[in-house]
Protein backbone atom coordinates (compact mmCIF):
# COMPACT_ATOMS: atom_id res chain seq x y z
CA UNK A 1 0.00 0.00 0.00
CA UNK A 2 3.19 2.33 1.00
CA UNK A 3 4.64 1.59 -2.47
CA UNK A 4 1.21 2.61 -4.41
CA UNK A 5 1.10 5.93 -2.34
CA UNK A 6 4.77 6.79 -3.29
CA UNK A 7 4.26 5.34 -6.88
CA UNK A 8 1.16 7.78 -6.87
CA UNK A 9 2.93 10.59 -5.86
CA UNK A 10 5.94 10.30 -8.22
CA UNK A 11 3.61 10.39 -10.94
CA UNK A 12 1.62 13.32 -9.82
CA UNK A 13 5.14 15.09 -9.21
CA UNK A 14 6.09 14.14 -12.68
CA UNK A 15 3.01 15.28 -14.64
CA UNK A 16 3.14 19.10 -12.87
CA UNK A 17 6.62 18.93 -13.92
CA UNK A 18 5.93 18.04 -17.47
CA UNK A 19 3.06 20.11 -17.80
CA UNK A 20 3.02 23.53 -17.40
CA UNK A 21 0.02 25.32 -15.17
CA UNK A 22 -2.23 26.07 -18.12
CA UNK A 23 -5.38 28.63 -18.19
CA UNK A 24 -8.97 27.04 -18.80
CA UNK A 25 -8.41 29.88 -21.35
CA UNK A 26 -4.80 28.81 -22.57
CA UNK A 27 -5.90 25.34 -23.03
CA UNK A 28 -9.64 26.50 -24.69
CA UNK A 29 -7.34 28.34 -27.55
CA UNK A 30 -5.38 25.34 -27.73
CA UNK A 31 -8.30 22.97 -28.88
CA UNK A 32 -9.45 25.44 -31.20
CA UNK A 33 -6.42 25.37 -32.59
CA UNK A 34 -6.36 21.42 -32.72
CA UNK A 35 -9.32 21.88 -34.15
CA UNK A 36 -8.30 24.36 -37.29
CA UNK A 37 -5.13 22.31 -37.71
CA UNK A 38 -7.31 18.82 -37.78
CA UNK A 39 -4.80 17.79 -34.85
CA UNK A 40 -6.09 14.81 -32.92
CA UNK A 41 -3.57 13.57 -29.87
CA UNK A 42 -4.17 10.63 -27.57
CA UNK A 43 -3.93 11.46 -23.65
CA UNK A 44 -0.22 11.52 -23.40
CA UNK A 45 0.60 13.54 -26.70
CA UNK A 46 -2.27 15.83 -25.94
CA UNK A 47 -0.77 16.94 -22.68
CA UNK A 48 2.20 17.07 -23.79
CA UNK A 49 1.71 19.08 -27.27
CA UNK A 50 -0.57 21.37 -24.45
CA UNK A 51 2.91 22.26 -23.04
CA UNK A 52 4.59 23.14 -26.39
CA UNK A 53 1.71 25.32 -27.29
CA UNK A 54 0.95 27.02 -24.01
CA UNK A 55 4.82 28.10 -24.13
CA UNK A 56 5.11 29.19 -28.15
CA UNK A 57 2.09 31.07 -27.17
CA UNK A 58 2.92 32.99 -24.16
CA UNK A 59 6.57 33.22 -26.05
CA UNK A 60 4.44 35.20 -29.23
CA UNK A 61 2.20 37.01 -26.91
CA UNK A 62 5.63 38.23 -25.00
CA UNK A 63 7.16 39.24 -28.34
CA UNK A 64 4.56 40.95 -29.92
CA UNK A 65 4.07 43.32 -26.73
CA UNK A 66 7.55 44.67 -27.23
CA UNK A 67 8.88 46.71 -29.76
CA UNK A 68 9.74 45.05 -32.78
CA UNK A 69 10.07 45.12 -36.11
CA UNK A 70 7.92 42.06 -36.53
CA UNK A 71 5.12 40.35 -35.43
CA UNK A 72 4.67 36.69 -34.39
CA UNK A 73 1.82 34.60 -34.72
CA UNK A 74 0.26 31.04 -34.09
CA UNK A 75 0.58 29.24 -37.20
CA UNK A 76 0.75 25.31 -38.03
CA UNK A 77 3.98 24.88 -36.52
CA UNK A 78 2.30 26.14 -33.09
CA UNK A 79 2.73 22.79 -31.20
CA UNK A 80 5.99 21.85 -32.55
CA UNK A 81 9.47 22.49 -30.33
CA UNK A 82 12.19 24.07 -32.08
CA UNK A 83 14.36 21.12 -32.19
CA UNK A 84 11.43 19.43 -33.50
CA UNK A 85 10.66 21.47 -36.09
CA UNK A 86 14.46 22.05 -37.24
CA UNK A 87 14.65 18.48 -37.55
CA UNK A 88 11.98 18.40 -40.35
CA UNK A 89 11.54 21.40 -41.92
CA UNK A 90 15.43 23.09 -42.12
CA UNK A 91 18.90 21.18 -43.11
CA UNK A 92 20.01 18.90 -40.53
CA UNK A 93 23.29 18.40 -43.06
CA UNK A 94 25.99 21.06 -42.62
CA UNK A 95 26.17 23.00 -45.25
CA UNK A 96 29.27 25.72 -46.31
CA UNK A 97 27.69 27.50 -49.55
CA UNK A 98 29.86 30.52 -49.54
CA UNK A 99 31.23 31.67 -53.15
CA UNK A 100 34.43 33.74 -52.22
CA UNK A 101 34.49 35.42 -55.97
CA UNK A 102 31.32 34.86 -57.59
CA UNK A 103 30.63 34.45 -61.18
CA UNK A 104 27.66 37.54 -61.04
CA UNK A 105 28.06 40.23 -63.49
CA UNK A 106 27.09 43.72 -61.70
CA UNK A 107 25.75 46.35 -63.98
CA UNK A 108 25.74 50.06 -63.26
CA UNK A 109 22.95 51.58 -61.55
CA UNK A 110 20.70 53.48 -60.70
CA UNK A 111 18.41 50.84 -59.71
CA UNK A 112 14.63 51.22 -58.26
CA UNK A 113 14.00 52.04 -55.43
CA UNK A 114 11.82 49.07 -55.14
CA UNK A 115 11.05 45.73 -57.14
CA UNK A 116 8.83 42.99 -56.81
CA UNK A 117 8.39 40.16 -59.65
CA UNK A 118 5.16 39.27 -58.49
CA UNK A 119 3.15 42.50 -59.83
CA UNK A 120 5.83 42.79 -63.17
CA UNK A 121 3.78 39.95 -64.72
CA UNK A 122 3.33 36.62 -64.82
CA UNK A 123 6.89 35.45 -63.49
CA UNK A 124 6.28 33.75 -59.63
CA UNK A 125 4.53 30.64 -59.06
CA UNK A 126 2.18 30.21 -56.10
CA UNK A 127 3.67 29.48 -52.18
CA UNK A 128 4.07 25.81 -52.62
CA UNK A 129 5.00 23.77 -49.08
CA UNK A 130 7.52 21.57 -48.43
CA UNK A 131 5.61 19.44 -45.81
CA UNK A 132 8.07 17.21 -43.53
CA UNK A 133 11.00 17.45 -45.21
CA UNK A 134 14.08 19.48 -45.51
CA UNK A 135 13.70 20.28 -49.00
CA UNK A 136 13.78 24.15 -48.93
CA UNK A 137 16.34 23.74 -51.30
CA UNK A 138 15.11 22.36 -54.24
CA UNK A 139 12.31 24.68 -53.54
CA UNK A 140 14.55 27.70 -54.10
CA UNK A 141 15.83 26.02 -57.22
CA UNK A 142 12.59 25.72 -58.97
CA UNK A 143 11.26 29.06 -57.99
CA UNK A 144 13.98 30.81 -59.13
CA UNK A 145 14.98 28.46 -62.54
CA UNK A 146 10.83 28.87 -63.23
CA UNK A 147 10.55 32.69 -62.90
CA UNK A 148 14.16 33.05 -65.11
CA UNK A 149 11.96 30.32 -67.35
CA UNK A 150 9.07 32.62 -67.47
CA UNK A 151 10.84 36.28 -67.72
CA UNK A 152 12.54 34.41 -71.19
CA UNK A 153 9.45 32.89 -72.99
CA UNK A 154 6.48 34.40 -71.48
CA UNK A 155 5.76 30.54 -70.22
CA UNK A 156 5.16 30.20 -66.42
CA UNK A 157 5.67 26.31 -65.56
CA UNK A 158 5.59 24.76 -62.13
CA UNK A 159 9.12 22.36 -62.39
CA UNK A 160 9.43 19.17 -60.25
CA UNK A 161 11.15 19.12 -56.52
CA UNK A 162 10.77 15.76 -56.27
CA UNK A 163 13.45 14.78 -59.14
CA UNK A 164 15.75 17.31 -57.16
CA UNK A 165 15.17 15.33 -54.24
CA UNK A 166 15.74 12.15 -55.75
CA UNK A 167 18.41 12.80 -58.42
CA UNK A 168 20.94 15.56 -57.64
CA UNK A 169 22.89 13.37 -54.76
CA UNK A 170 25.80 13.28 -56.99
CA UNK A 171 26.63 17.46 -56.36
CA UNK A 172 26.45 17.01 -53.08
CA UNK A 173 22.91 17.00 -52.06
CA UNK A 174 21.26 15.32 -49.28
CA UNK A 175 17.32 15.16 -50.59
CA UNK A 176 15.13 16.01 -47.57
CA UNK A 177 18.72 16.61 -45.01
CA UNK A 178 19.08 19.27 -46.80
CA UNK A 179 21.45 20.62 -50.21
CA UNK A 180 22.00 24.22 -52.32
CA UNK A 181 20.59 25.71 -54.89
CA UNK A 182 23.73 26.32 -56.76
CA UNK A 183 24.55 22.93 -56.61
CA UNK A 184 21.11 21.88 -57.53
CA UNK A 185 21.61 24.14 -60.75
CA UNK A 186 24.67 22.34 -61.00
CA UNK A 187 22.79 19.16 -61.14
CA UNK A 188 20.48 20.52 -63.85
CA UNK A 189 23.34 21.64 -66.65
CA UNK A 190 24.86 18.58 -66.55
CA UNK A 191 21.73 16.47 -66.31
CA UNK A 192 20.49 17.86 -69.11
CA UNK A 193 17.04 19.24 -67.64
CA UNK A 194 14.67 19.45 -65.44
CA UNK A 195 11.33 17.99 -65.67
CA UNK A 196 7.41 20.02 -64.47
CA UNK A 197 5.75 19.53 -61.25
CA UNK A 198 2.88 17.36 -63.34
CA UNK A 199 5.37 15.26 -65.01
CA UNK A 200 7.35 14.55 -61.70
CA UNK A 201 4.74 15.32 -58.58
CA UNK A 202 6.26 16.26 -55.65
CA UNK A 203 5.89 12.97 -52.91
CA UNK A 204 8.00 15.11 -49.54
CA UNK A 205 10.41 12.31 -49.42
CA UNK A 206 13.87 10.53 -50.37
CA UNK A 207 12.89 8.09 -53.68
CA UNK A 208 14.22 6.72 -56.55
CA UNK A 209 15.24 8.77 -59.62
CA UNK A 210 12.97 8.35 -61.91
CA UNK A 211 14.26 10.92 -64.26
CA UNK A 212 12.72 10.60 -67.99
CA UNK A 213 15.01 13.35 -70.98
CA UNK A 214 12.23 13.21 -72.89
CA UNK A 215 10.05 14.89 -70.64
CA UNK A 216 12.45 17.84 -69.54
CA UNK A 217 11.03 21.26 -69.27
CA UNK A 218 13.96 23.51 -68.10
CA UNK A 219 17.46 23.45 -68.96
CA UNK A 220 20.10 25.63 -67.15
CA UNK A 221 23.32 27.21 -69.54
CA UNK A 222 25.37 27.81 -66.07
CA UNK A 223 25.55 28.76 -62.39
CA UNK A 224 26.05 32.35 -61.38
CA UNK A 225 27.32 32.47 -57.65
CA UNK A 226 26.88 36.42 -56.32
CA UNK A 227 30.32 37.05 -54.49
CA UNK A 228 29.81 36.18 -50.80
CA UNK A 229 27.93 39.30 -48.47
CA UNK A 230 27.95 41.23 -51.46
CA UNK A 231 24.43 41.99 -50.79
CA UNK A 232 24.55 45.17 -53.24
CA UNK A 233 24.90 42.68 -56.05
CA UNK A 234 22.07 40.62 -54.85
CA UNK A 235 19.91 43.95 -55.44
CA UNK A 236 21.14 44.63 -58.32
CA UNK A 237 20.52 41.06 -59.94
CA UNK A 238 16.71 41.44 -58.29
CA UNK A 239 16.37 44.61 -59.96
CA UNK A 240 17.75 44.08 -63.71
CA UNK A 241 17.48 40.28 -64.02
CA UNK A 242 15.03 38.28 -62.19
CA UNK A 243 14.54 36.69 -58.51
CA UNK A 244 17.38 34.72 -56.87
CA UNK A 245 18.08 32.00 -54.36
CA UNK A 246 19.58 32.97 -50.88
CA UNK A 247 19.90 30.72 -47.74
CA UNK A 248 20.15 32.17 -44.10
CA UNK A 249 20.60 30.61 -40.42
CA UNK A 250 16.78 29.83 -39.30
CA UNK A 251 16.22 30.38 -35.34
CA UNK A 252 13.25 29.61 -33.02
CA UNK A 253 11.25 33.31 -33.37
CA UNK A 254 11.12 32.54 -37.39
CA UNK A 255 9.32 29.88 -36.87
CA UNK A 256 6.65 32.15 -35.23
CA UNK A 257 6.82 35.10 -37.51
CA UNK A 258 3.29 36.41 -38.93
CA UNK A 259 4.09 40.04 -40.66
CA UNK A 260 6.80 42.98 -40.57
CA UNK A 261 10.42 42.80 -41.17
CA UNK A 262 12.20 40.32 -39.80
CA UNK A 263 15.34 40.84 -38.06
CA UNK A 264 17.59 38.96 -35.03
CA UNK A 265 19.69 39.20 -32.39
CA UNK A 266 19.92 35.38 -32.14
CA UNK A 267 21.11 34.23 -35.48
CA UNK A 268 24.44 33.42 -37.44
CA UNK A 269 25.41 35.11 -40.43
CA UNK A 270 28.21 32.91 -41.68
CA UNK A 271 28.20 31.17 -44.69
CA UNK A 272 28.60 27.91 -42.38
CA UNK A 273 25.44 28.28 -40.20
CA UNK A 274 22.93 28.55 -43.02
CA UNK A 275 20.14 25.88 -42.79
CA UNK A 276 17.38 26.93 -45.15
CA UNK A 277 16.84 28.83 -48.47
CA UNK A 278 14.39 30.42 -49.81
CA UNK A 279 13.70 33.00 -53.14
CA UNK A 280 14.36 36.53 -53.11
CA UNK A 281 11.43 38.20 -55.44
CA UNK A 282 11.83 41.84 -54.70
CA UNK A 283 13.23 44.40 -52.33
CA UNK A 284 11.63 47.54 -50.84
CA UNK A 285 11.96 50.16 -47.81
CA UNK A 286 9.87 50.52 -44.76
CA UNK A 287 8.39 54.17 -43.94
CA UNK A 288 10.81 54.62 -40.77
CA UNK A 289 13.93 53.81 -43.71
CA UNK A 290 14.49 50.36 -43.25
CA UNK A 291 15.14 48.30 -46.33
CA UNK A 292 14.12 44.80 -46.87
CA UNK A 293 13.95 41.97 -49.24
CA UNK A 294 10.46 40.48 -50.51
CA UNK A 295 11.10 36.67 -49.52
CA UNK A 296 9.03 34.07 -51.08
CA UNK A 297 9.22 30.78 -48.34
CA UNK A 298 8.42 27.08 -48.80
CA UNK A 299 5.87 26.56 -45.76
CA UNK A 300 2.85 26.43 -47.62
CA UNK A 301 0.35 30.00 -47.54
CA UNK A 302 -0.97 29.85 -44.29
CA UNK A 303 2.30 30.37 -42.64
CA UNK A 304 3.60 34.32 -42.19
CA UNK A 305 2.09 36.66 -44.48
CA UNK A 306 0.28 34.21 -47.17
CA UNK A 307 3.86 32.28 -47.30
CA UNK A 308 6.07 35.30 -48.25
CA UNK A 309 8.34 37.56 -45.68
CA UNK A 310 9.91 40.25 -45.00
CA UNK A 311 13.64 40.32 -43.61
CA UNK A 312 16.38 43.28 -43.46
CA UNK A 313 18.30 44.03 -46.37
CA UNK A 314 21.92 45.58 -45.78
CA UNK A 315 23.06 44.01 -42.97
CA UNK A 316 23.49 39.97 -43.84
CA UNK A 317 20.67 39.58 -41.74
CA UNK A 318 21.56 35.62 -40.54
CA UNK A 319 23.62 35.37 -43.39
CA UNK A 320 21.30 35.76 -46.14
CA UNK A 321 24.06 37.13 -47.98
CA UNK A 322 26.40 34.51 -47.84
CA UNK A 323 25.19 32.02 -50.55
CA UNK A 324 23.36 33.80 -53.49
CA UNK A 325 23.10 32.24 -57.04
CA UNK A 326 20.80 32.49 -59.84
CA UNK A 327 20.77 30.05 -63.13
CA UNK A 328 21.34 31.20 -67.19
CA UNK A 329 19.46 29.15 -69.10
CA UNK A 330 19.79 27.19 -72.40
CA UNK A 331 17.11 27.64 -74.71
Amino acid sequence: MALSVVWFITAALSFVHLTPLTSLEEEYHFKQWMQQHNRVYDTEEYYHRLHVFTHNRRMIDHHNAGNHSFTMGLNQFSDMTFDEFRKFYLWTKPQNCSATKGSHVSRTGPHPESVDWRTKGNFVTPVKNQGNCGSCWTFSTTGCLESVNAIATGKLVSLSEQQLIDCARNFDNYGCLGGLPSQAFEYIKYNKGLMTEEDYPYKGHDDTCSFVPTLAAAFVRDVVNITVYDEKAMVEAVASLNPITFSFDVTADFMHYKEGVYSSTWCKNTSVSVNHAVLAVGYGTEENGTPYWIVKNSWGTAWGKDGYFLIERGRNMCGLAACSSYPLLLV
